[in-house]
Formats: structure tokens, sequence, C-alpha cells
């Protein structure tokens, strides 16, 4: 018994250090974009998204959206997805549960 639990442990403690082997790679592509990615929007990036915003409200406005390729119009539904997955997400947190609020 006491060797089986002496092999067990050596094992888990292998594969332990084969998956820190494994990820120290991913994790360091992961945290290089998440530097770049999730920082919060500077000062003078502000007025770049209320001309973006402005944009979208245009186009809305004159039916330029249907003059977009398959691949631009395809994004633009991804990215709307993704908007709106999160806002479901954030909800499904707040209320700590999928069906309804607790009262």
């Amino acid at each position: 018994m006491a060797q089986f639990v002496r092999n067990l442990a050596q094992r888990a403690l292998e594969m332990v250090n084969a998956a820190v082997t494994y990820s120290k790679p991913l994790l360091a592509t992961f945290w290089h974009y998440a530097k770049v990615e999730l920082v919060p929007p500077s000062p003078a990036e502000i007025p770049t998204a209320i001309q973006s915003l402005k944009n979208i409200i245009w186009s809305a406005k004159t039916a330029a959206f249907k003059h977009l390729t398959v691949k631009e119009a395809m994004l633009n539904g991804l990215v709307a997805t993704e908007v709106l997955m999160w806002f479901y997400i954030g909800e499904i947190i707040g209320k700590h549960g999928i069906f309804g609020y607790n009262v």
C-alpha cells in the first residue's frame, strides 16, 4: 500500500510538472495579448470611439450597411453576438442564477 501511495504521489508530481511546462508558453502568449487588449481606453482614444459611434448611426440612417461585404457583415454580427452574450453572462452572475431574481 505504501508503494502504491509513493508511486501515486510521484506520478501526480510528474503530471503537475508536465502541465506547468506545457502551459508556460501558452500563458506567456496570453499575458502578452492581455496587456494590450484588456486595458481600458485612454483619453486619447475617446474621440475615436465617439467618431466610430457617429459612423454607426450614420450607417443606420442612410442604410449604408447594405453595401457591406459578407465577410464584414459576418464579423459585425459576431461582435454584436459577443457583446450580447457578455450582457447575458453579467445578468446571470448578478442574479446568482439562470432563472429569475431572488427577491
